[in-house]
């Protein structure tokens, strides 16, 4: 069965409009969110107790958090396994081709 033209043409109108809207509607935030979400990028994940450093490992995608939680929770790169995180975590997303990992990360500073 062929569609009348009116309404072949309000299809399309409508189509274009939400291609338009879709792509001007979202800040560069949302679109950078959303491409984490959807593309191949991993993340380094650094968590802190006051100023001390209690966790600093890479995901291997997103890293979630649940709602009315101060808590994050993603795949861990080294070890492959559910890794949940809890407090002051900053979280830097990379492509796969870019950024730090976990073989060219460099080594923490020594105490002394």
């Amino acid at each position: 069965m062929k569609l009348p033209k009116v309404t072949r043409k309000m299809a399309f109108a409508t189509a274009a409009g939400a291609c338009l809207i879709g792509t001007t509607g979202c800040t560069d935030a949302t679109r950078a969110k959303w491409g984490n979400t959807l593309g191949d990028t991993y993340a380094q994940v650094i968590c802190y107790s006051g100023e001390r450093e209690i966790y600093n490992g890479f995901s291997t995608g997103k890293v979630r958090s649940e709602q009315n939680s101060d808590g994050y929770y993603f795949t861990e790169q080294q070890t492959g396994v559910l890794k949940e995180v809890s407090g002051n975590c900053d979280i830097t997303y990379f492509e796969s081709d870019e950024g730090p990992s976990p073989t060219k990360r460099p080594a923490p500073p020594r105490r002394r």
